[in-house]
């Protein structure tokens, strides 16, 4: 299962790389940290404006390479002065991405109920394209809710309205506040038809309710609905009441704390702690503390034995049975009570961050310009999904841990949590042909 992504041998144009290289490479991704640090205190408070996000990025990016080159290569370096900085250099890269860790695990989670939910382009059902059941929580045409006057019943053919457990009520609303569309029976009473239900009349809390007429809040008569016609695309804008307290939750909960994290943030670029390694680096951009063998000593033994623990790691996944589609290998301990990440996930991490630190190792010994190589980049794409949906499923789990929340929406958050489990399958599946595939250059 070991398999090598380039010829280490051949860096450099069969020049040894030396640690002169590494001094080089170090000097560089310091100097870019020290420009990113300016770019970021130009650009206001940490991820108020385009340009500080994509400082703090920039930041992020040089302390990840020098932290992960400091340990690859640590025996041509100063002990002391690595062992000091490395931890240092990991503690701001990971504090500075909590913030944008949080917004894109919500962003995933509401994009998961929404296509869980059918809000995209799904097939007409008949009949059953009209109005939402009730339960269901539609999101309102912000023209039509401000504009559709709600007026009083015809002489005609009065409006049904519904009469819930709390007393009467508008017609059939819905719980976003859209107007429900009714379709007119031969006898002149109105029905509300959703999703295929042929019921007579709206019912709530599993009881029929009576159609009575009354001059209050009643839905405004207009043209009679037409059903679509069959195969015809319509599109579902409704999450069910489950559904949508399940996105309003995790809301909640993941804006609560990457508001946190952006305070956190904030408070450790000002910290002493923070200027204590924003010196060290000013100084590893002048100055690298190397050993007095290092400038005549080959680096690529020990990029090699970092792609050694790589493949090793590698070898140690249950990459056989994440090579079967839908094996749901994933879901094991799904329900466990259990807080702490999932105990599969760990190996899968860890061989994320072994391939980082390769890639690294790489670009140090191809002087920061490392060709390209596809099964890498697709290795690394699959394993970052792994990592977003592993975490993603955690937070869809804590939000159901939430005390006193609505069954419905119990359901809502483990049906995500159930699918983000399936994504990070998925992932295993994606990465196990990527590392499995022949090794290709772009260069």
């Amino acid at each position: 299962m070991a398999q090598r992504h380039h010829d280490l041998t051949d860096s450099a144009a069969g020049a040894p790389v030396t640690g002169d290289a590494l001094a080089g490479y170090l000097r560089a991704r310091a100097t870019e940290f020290l420009r990113a640090l300016r770019l970021q205190r130009e650009g206001g408070s940490h991820g108020g404006t385009d340009e500080a996000a994509e400082a703090a990025r920039a930041l992020r990016r040089s302390a990840r390479r020098i932290s992960g080159s400091l340990h690859t290569f640590r025996a041509l370096l100063d002990a002391d002065w690595s062992e000091e900085i490395r931890p240092e250099l990991a503690w701001l890269s990971g504090t500075l991405a909590l913030e944008h860790a949080y917004e894109a695990r919500l962003e995933r989670l509401l994009l998961a109920l929404q296509r869980l939910s059918g809000a995209t382009a799904v097939p007409g059902q008949g009949a059953g394209g009209g109005a939402p059941l009730h339960g269901t929580a539609a999101l309102p045409d912000p023209a039509e809710t401000s504009t559709a006057p709600r007026t009083a019943p015809g002489p005609a053919h009065p409006p049904a309205t519904a009469r819930t457990a709390g007393g009467p009520a508008a017609a059939s609303r819905t719980a976003g506040g859209a107007p429900v569309t009714s379709r007119a029976a031969g006898n002149g009473a109105v029905t509300s038809r959703a999703a295929g239900s042929t019921s007579a009349a709206s019912r709530t809390a599993g009881a029929p309710v009576d159609s009575r007429a009354t001059g209050t809040a009643t839905a405004s008569p207009g043209p009679v609905a037409t059903a679509p016609a069959p195969g015809h695309l319509v599109e579902r804008g409704n999450l069910t009441v489950g559904a949508a307290k399940a996105g309003a939750l995790l809301d909640r909960q993941l804006t609560l704390a990457r508001t946190r994290a952006h305070s956190t943030a904030l408070q450790a670029l000002g910290s002493s702690r923070f200027h204590a390694v924003a010196d060290k680096v000013a100084v590893l951009a002048s100055e690298v503390p190397l050993t007095p063998d290092a400038p005549g000593t080959d680096l690529v033994p020990l990029a090699t034995a970092a792609e050694e623990r790589l493949t090793d790691a590698v070898a140690a996944l249950p990459l056989v049975t994440a090579g079967h589609p839908y094996n749901a290998e994933a879901l094991v301990h799904g329900l466990s009570p259990d807080t702490a990440p999932h105990p599969q996930d760990a190996p899968w991490h860890q061989v994320r961050l072994l391939l980082r630190l390769h890639r690294y190792a790489l670009e140090v010994l191809h002087g920061g310009d490392c060709p390209p190589d596809v099964r890498l980049i697709a290795a690394g794409e699959a394993l970052d999904r792994h990592r977003d949906a592993s975490e993603a499923a955690a937070a869809a789990a804590q939000a159901a841990r939430t005390p006193r929340i609505a069954p419905a929406t119990a359901y809502a958050l483990g049906v995500l949590h159930a699918d983000q489990r399936h994504e990070v399958e998925a992932a295993r599946y994606a990465f196990q042909r990527a590392w499995q595939r022949p090794a290709v250059s772009t260069a």
